[in-house]
């Protein structure tokens, strides 16, 4: 059996790293294939030669077994929507690879020749957002995958949409001749929903990173008090996530001068003395809570990793054939339920991060709040000129529709399919809905980011010299991109290349 980590998924799919398959996992795959030719002779063995789904009840004729599994392919390759980009794609063909890979599948060495072929020649298949209900798999989607192995429909290479027949034949690559049961193999199974999961975890990541960094700049621009991300306070709450979270930020801060400490509050004898304090005692919760906020974001993100990483290397078809066993066996493991609720709590929980964002673009741009800086971060005539003032209508909007798209999929089944599907996972949908609200959090990730740079140009020299170098790091890092905003220009380009940034880049805290 073939194990890979997300960390292994994100060299493939990021980093374009070549896939091999083992001399020895051929072999097995290959005597898998001819156990399940031997054991299905004069047997009723599904998706061989019987129809599907309700279909099942009729008898395929030998003569026309072949022809079945084609029909399957060209008959559920009815995706609609918007292709997937490529590295979603990249990711399901590397999650249905590794399906295979377990040896469990009885199907044919070509298929798993096929489609290393097509992920290290960087051919995307096209695969539609909208398609399969999770249960059975991603049938749908992954017909379009297996539409593309046997050299129709199309493909994406280099960004660019060709026939497959044209792209196969640049690339000297002959269309799979489809099987036994590779049909059946290639289209029942979880791996669509699994290989979104996998990508869209990936980038959750690395926006909570961006979300640690942008919350520890904020504390030190307002020089804020250090108790609340500190050892002490964080060290009586059981959570492996907001202790984490804390430790991050004192090692992103750990050499900032603006940071104080609570001793300094507390030998302020002037201070002591007001009957109304003239400094902020604490600061608003979007300041003061991010451990807390943003722990139960990292808990949940890492046990997703854990689902996903179990899926991705479990076998997910029906039937599951076993050589060991000397059977076949007959259930339900394209179920995707695993994939769909920890989906589900990845679109909450990234949403959640992004009203975090949004409550501090809000702190920083409103003067009352912030005391310390003009409004909308305005670094021109206040009146006359706007700021950040435009930007903040689409983070504000954006954070609204994530706040819509987080209803859950996991309990919105329905049946279908003759009601032979009387009950599904709806997994795809929901993790093509959890791709959205990730991309949703970056861009306004993008426009908190940028005014929170605006906010360090507003400082005074003295005060930018006592920043920390991991935040210095940051706002150099951003200012290569794009400007301040002084004059009334259009940002929308800017919130482009900063979102797309962001997105590729996973910072070091």
């Amino acid at each position: 059996m073939n194990e890979i980590l997300l960390k292994d998924l994100e060299g493939y799919v990021f980093d374009f790293n070549k896939l091999e398959i083992p001399a020895g996992l051929k072999t097995e795959i290959s005597e898998s294939f001819n156990f399940l030719k031997d054991f299905s002779n004069n047997k009723i063995i599904y998706g061989i030669n019987t129809g599907f789904g309700p279909m099942a009840q009729y008898k395929i004729e030998e003569n026309k077994l072949n022809e079945l599994q084609y029909n399957l392919i060209r008959s559920h390759s009815s995706g609609t929507g918007n292709a997937l980009e490529e590295e979603y794609v990249r990711a399901v063909v590397l999650a249905r690879i590794n399906n295979f890979l377990q040896v469990n599948s009885g199907i044919s060495l070509g298929v798993v020749e096929k489609l290393t072929q097509f992920l290290n020649h960087r051919i995307s298949p096209e695969i539609f957002e909208h398609g399969g209900v999770g249960a059975s798999g991603d049938l749908v989607q992954l017909a379009h995958l297996a539409l593309s192995l046997i050299g129709e429909g199309f493909v994406y290479k280099d960004g660019v949409r060709l026939k497959t027949e044209d792209a196969l034949s640049d690339a000297g690559i002959a269309p799979l001749e489809v099987k036994l049961r590779d049909g059946l193999g290639l289209i029942n199974g979880t791996s669509c929903m699994t290989g979104i999961g996998a990508v869209n975890l990936i980038y959750a990541k690395r926006l909570v990173n961006w979300s640690i960094a942008a919350s520890s700049i904020i504390n030190e621009v307002v020089e804020a008090f250090d108790d609340s991300f500190s050892e002490g306070l964080n060290k009586v709450k059981r959570h492996t996530g907001q202790q984490t979270v804390a430790k991050k930020m004192r090692s992103f801060l750990s050499d900032s001068d603006l940071i104080r400490k609570r001793e300094e509050l507390f030998k302020d004898e002037d201070e002591i003395e007001r009957v109304e304090f003239k400094q902020k005692i604490q600061e608003y919760y979007s300041i003061r809570c991010v451990p807390q906020i943003i722990g139960p974001v990292l808990d949940t993100l890492n046990y997703a990793q854990g689902v996903i990483e179990d899926e991705l290397n479990s076998t997910n078809d029906n039937p599951i054939v076993s050589k060991t066993d000397g059977n076949v066996f007959h259930g339900g493991n394209f179920h995707g339920d695993y994939i769909s609720l920890e989906m589900d709590k990845i679109k909450i929980v990234i949403t959640r991060l992004t009203m975090l964002a949004e409550r501090q673009l809000n702190f920083l741009l409103n003067s009352k709040l912030n005391n310390k800086f003009p409004a909308f971060l305005n670094m021109k005539e206040l009146g006359f000129n706007f700021g950040i003032q435009g930007m903040q209508f689409a983070a504000t909007s954006t954070t609204a529709e994530n706040q819509t798209l987080s209803f859950p999929n996991y309990v919105h089944s329905i049946p279908n399919n003759n009601d032979n599907q009387d009950i599904v996972s709806m997994g795809t949908n929901s993790a093509v809905i959890a791709k959205d609200v990730i991309t949703n959090g970056f861009q306004v990730m993008a426009i908190h980011i940028m005014a929170v740079c605006q906010s360090i140009d507003l400082l005074s020299k003295e005060e930018q010299a006592k920043l920390g170098s991991k935040t210095k790091m940051v706002y150099d890092l951003i200012r290569s991109e794009v400007p301040a905003v002084t004059e009334d220009v259009p940002q929308f380009e800017n919130i482009k290349k900063v979102t797309t940034l962001l997105r590729a880049k996973n910072i070091e805290l």
